[in-house]
């Protein structure tokens, strides 16, 4: 099955490897340059059925770092343009992006918030500080709420524009829509607090937003932690739920990572941890999943497409590691995988 395709709308992927959205940390003002091109055209040269180019701001202060990258305005989508026709023009990969705000984990290097001179005011949907010690975020009133949601769709409508093939929505690893999804971080008494469909509300409306600019052309998939790791905190069974209302909401892939909004939470890492996760998820909400996490093997990866566990494997430091690790494994198995023309001369 791994070497097998399958398709979102009408875009069909080659295979069922992914490349998971990483942050490199090396844009300036936002812009994607030489270093991204080079980065993401390498691994459409290794055979990678998607990638997802990294965690990308919707507005400015929704930057992790300085050196995200952001698609808030015309010359940054240009500029993811070259990337994305290069990765078109020169393999048969598929391009998406990850939509993204940071919220109150904004404004940080090496793990740590800088100081506002060097970085910005952070917002959340409670002033409650991602550390102790770290600054008060600003809580967003429900007008900023509505204004990001535009900010969303904006992004998306310039991410089409480009010519990306999915967009990916981030509300995993403790960002911003985590943050509203969390009763740990959310503690809001309107509409986008309290309740479990309240703390849903801002996702799905940007869901809602993001899907207006779409088409059968385009995909759109959510990356969401599935358990924060924490007492009384947000959970699988939750994560059940919420898939199931983004499978209403024409979602078509749920990204299953975990953890990332409660800091110093206690996490069980081995390889494939968080499959269990995507598969409860496939199973109980009827939505095609995406595994990801220390997943490095051939093996491993058909395993969890076998046994129905997801749908699509998401790669992050293996593929770092290995930018040809599709083709390499389609030559250990013997199969059908894109090879770049040039490099005929290796292929066994």
């Amino acid at each position: 099955m791994l070497y097998s395709p399958i398709k979102f709308r009408n875009i069909e992927l080659q295979n069922r490897w992914v490349m998971s959205p990483m942050c490199m940390y090396s844009a300036i003002e936002g812009m994607p340059n030489d270093f991204h091109l080079v980065h993401y055209g390498s691994r459409a040269q290794g055979g990678t059925g998607l990638l997802i180019a990294e965690a990308t701001g919707v507005v400015p202060e929704g930057r992790i770092t300085n050196g995200c990258t952001g698609i808030w305005n015309d010359e940054q989508a240009e500029s993811f343009r070259r990337i994305v026709d290069f990765v078109h023009q020169h393999s048969k990969s598929k391009i998406g992006i990850q939509l993204a705000h940071a919220g109150r984990k904004a404004s940080t290097w090496n793990g740590k918030q800088i100081s506002l001179e060097e970085g910005w005011q952070t917002v959340a949907p409670s002033p409650i500080p991602y550390m102790e010690g770290e600054r008060i975020p600003h809580e967003l009133s429900v007008e900023e709420i509505n204004a990001l949601v535009q900010r969303f769709k904006e992004a998306a409508q310039r991410a089409v524009n480009a010519g990306f093939d999915v967009i990916e929505i981030h509300a995993a690893h403790g960002y911003l829509l985590h943050q509203f999804l969390s009763p740990l971080s959310n503690n809001r008494t309107d509409e986008y607090g309290g309740s479990f469909e309240n703390r849903c509300r801002f996702l799905l409306e940007v869901v809602e937003a993001v899907n207006e600019v779409l088409d059968d052309n385009h995909p759109l998939f959510v990356r969401i932690s599935a358990t924060e790791y924490a007492e009384n905190g947000w959970d699988l069974d939750d994560s059940v739920k919420l898939a199931q209302l983004l499978k209403e909401k024409k979602v078509d892939l749920v990204d299953v990572s975990s953890g990332g909004n409660i800091h110093g939470a206690r996490i069980s890492v081995f390889d494939g941890y968080q499959v269990p996760f995507a598969a409860k998820i496939r199973k109980e909400a009827g939505i095609a999943t995406g595994a990801v996490g220390l997943i490095t093997e051939v093996k491993q990866a058909e395993e969890i497409l076998q046994k129905g566990d997801a749908d699509l494997i998401f790669v992050a430091r293996e593929i770092l590691r290995n930018p040809y690790l599709a083709i390499k494994g389609a030559l250990e198995t013997h199969e059908e995988c894109f090879f770049p023309k040039q490099y005929e001369r290796a292929k066994k």
